[in-house]
């Protein structure tokens, strides 16, 4: 079998995920026959370096010779078994690893299948525990504009990226909205911790307005991903934490995409040096191998669900393969290899490589390079004095991806912004030669 073949074969059966299917009529999807470290191969032996983590979940590479011997140990005991009544090991140790690891204060794991479901647990448990803690009032959440949650309808809701959400909103809960502090459009000047400091002003004034009705703020921390990969200072974590403990109201920090060393911290929160009262975790939680979340979160919430059974308070949700037996131990095995390859410091001289390959700022259509650790945007516009958008209607970001593929690398850009989000085994070589071909992307994407 060739590409073509499965290819052919894909597209008579399958619809794939955030794409326009008629786009395969000029641009067939690639089938990976392997993957092993920062490439891709496809069946014709063709290699991609994977700039984007596989949508950001490809921690240590594809191929991990420790992650796949700890799969392979655990099929060899136990696969999976219903969490409801039963436990067993790796969801257990995973747990007490991740507290261990999370703000102090974060003391129970609830798992969950991936980012979406996470967000759903973090929304309806804050909800309930108003609700069993005698303040039903509070009913509704508080979101940035510009956000993403994830795409079912909970996450959704709390989201603020039209491509995403304006289609289903007869269907959704009503957040309230406040603008995102995001540092792209601070003055001239101005240090993204000033402009962070004066955008939470907004926030402080909608918390003090709807504290009563309020059950929690919702936050990307540090990166807001899906909606641009744009940024802003931790400053504004510190702030929101502060106020939502003045007002009574839940912090929520959807840290599914920044969490395990994406920011440079292994949470991005730590930043800040905040607790919130939810942390929703997924992506890299398994390197990227299976499907897995979990929400941390405070004694304080646990307690308010425990009860005798005839008072009704329980949280009664649950997934099939909650806490799966194969997915906790890529988990396990994931964090081993942080400590033993002491992943964030290196990370760090992998972060100012990617700083020395990107020196885009001159080019006459890119606005903004920006950073937060091992994530690089590159903002592209028509007029770089103004700051003008190219029109979506042009797809300028498909050029990109399109050139890529060329010349051997996954770029799939978000709109008009190219980013690096790799794998933490890649090399200085391999950052340089990522950024080598976006930069010739970005030329030809650009030239009319």
């Amino acid at each position: 079998m060739n590409n073509h073949d499965w290819s052919s074969r894909d597209l008579a059966v399958l619809w794939h995920p955030c794409t326009q299917m008629k786009d395969h009529e000029a641009l067939p999807p690639i089938p990976i026959k392997r993957g092993q470290g920062v490439w891709l191969e496809d069946f014709a032996g063709n290699r991609y370096l994977d700039a984007i983590s596989s949508w950001w979940v490809n921690l240590f590479g594809h191929g991990h010779p420790y992650i796949k011997a700890a799969l392979k140990d655990q099929l060899e005991t136990l696969e999976h078994v219903i969490l409801a009544g039963f436990t067993h090991e790796p969801a257990v140790r995973l747990a007490e690893r991740l507290i261990g690891l999370a703000p102090k204060g974060l003391s129970r794991c609830f798992y969950a299948d991936n980012g979406s479901s996470a967000v759903e647990v973090a929304l309806k448990m804050s909800f309930h525990f108003w609700r069993n803690a005698g303040k039903p009032e509070k009913t509704r959440f508080i979101a940035l504009s510009n956000s993403y949650h994830g795409e079912t309808l909970g996450a959704l809701a709390v989201g603020d990226v039209a491509l995403y959400k304006k289609i289903y909103e007869p269907l959704l809960l009503k957040p309230i909205t406040v603008e995102s502090p995001d540092c792209h459009y601070r003055e001239p000047g101005e240090t993204w911790a000033d402009y962070s400091r004066r955008k939470f002003a907004e926030m402080e004034r909608t918390l003090a307005a709807h504290a009563a009705e309020a059950c929690a703020v919702i936050v990307e921390p540090l990166v807001q991903c899906a909606g641009g990969m744009r940024m802003y200072d931790p400053v504004y974590l510190k702030l929101l934490r502060e106020s939502c403990d003045r007002h009574g109201v839940h912090l929520i920090a959807d840290e599914i995409a920044v969490g395990f060393g994406r920011t440079g911290t292994f949470f991005a929160c730590e930043q800040a040096d905040i607790r919130p009262d939810f942390m929703c975790l997924s992506k890299g939680l398994t390197g990227g191998y299976l499907p897995l979340s979990c929400v941390l979160t405070t004694e304080a919430v646990y307690a308010a669900f425990y009860d005798e059974y005839a008072r009704l308070k329980a949280f009664l949700h649950s997934h099939s393969y909650t806490g799966n037996a194969l997915a906790c131990r890529a988990a396990l095995a994931t964090l081993d290899l942080f400590e033993r390859e002491n992943t964030l410091v290196a990370n760090k001289r992998l972060a100012q490589a990617m700083a020395e390959s990107a020196a885009f700022e001159d080019h006459p259509h890119v606005a903004e390079v920006r950073q937060t650790g091992m994530i690089l945007a590159i903002e592209l516009v028509r007029n770089k004095a103004d700051r003008e958008p190219y029109p979506w209607q042009e797809r300028r970001g498909l050029r990109v991806y399109r050139h890529g593929l060329t010349r051997g690398v996954l770029l799939r850009p978000l709109g008009n912004v190219i980013y690096f989000m790799p794998p933490y085994v890649i090399t200085p070589d391999q950052i340089r030669f990522m950024a080598d071909v976006a930069g010739e992307a970005i030329d030809i994407a650009t030239k009319d």
